[in-house]
This record gives C-alpha cells, sequence and structure tokens, in this order.
C-alpha cells in the first residue's frame, strides 16, 4: 500500500499569510495492520517555495512542498521505518504472557 500524508494544521504569519510551519502526518495500512509518522516542516520567505496565497492553498500543494522538503531519502527512511512496523506487527518477535 502506499503512505498518505495529511496536512493537520498550518502556522501562518497574520499579516501577510505566509505560512511558516506545516505540520503533517503520515500513514500506511496493510491487511488491517497499520503505521504512521507525524512532524512539522518550517519554511522562510527566501525558500521562495510557498508564496501562494494562503486563501488559495490546497492539501495537496503543501503536501508538495512537505515531500520536497523532506527529501526522497528521508521519505524512503519514513517509508522503510513504517513498513518494518507493520511486519512487526504481523509477525510479533516479542511476547507477553505464561505458558499456562
Amino acid at each position: 500500500m502506499t503512505t498518505t500524508f495529511k496536512i493537520t494544521a498550518l502556522d501562518r504569519d497574520t499579516a501577510d499569510g505566509f505560512v511558516t510551519t506545516a505540520h503533517w502526518t503520515a500513514s500506511k495500512t496493510v491487511d488491517g495492520f497499520s503505521a504512521g509518522s507525524y512532524g512539522t516542516v518550517g519554511f522562510t520567505k527566501e525558500d521562495g517555495v510557498n508564496l501562494i496565497p494562503y486563501a488559495d492553498l490546497t492539501e495537496a500543494t503543501v503536501i508538495g512542498w512537505v515531500e520536497a522538503s523532506l527529501g526522497a531519502e528521508t521519505l524512503a527512511a519514513m517509508e522503510a521505518t513504517m513498513d518494518a512496523l507493520i511486519a512487526e506487527q504481523q509477525a510479533p518477535s516479542k511476547a507477553t504472557g505464561t505458558p499456562w
């Protein structure tokens, strides 16, 4: 399955609507087992990336900013971590209990 990103909140300057921080979650579900990650990405006006008026933003646009900011290597590592967490849920390597 693919990883699904959601933007949970945006911090912005009220004077000009410039988005300074995107709060995000990422989740993945395979056969009823799931894993997730969350974080924030900060932006500066010098980035020149997110100069779209606040009222015109879409979640897809901001997800693109987040993915670009995280970079391919970080996204791949996050995907691998979620895959490992799901694999552990599917076939646990540790358990608690008693034999009786």
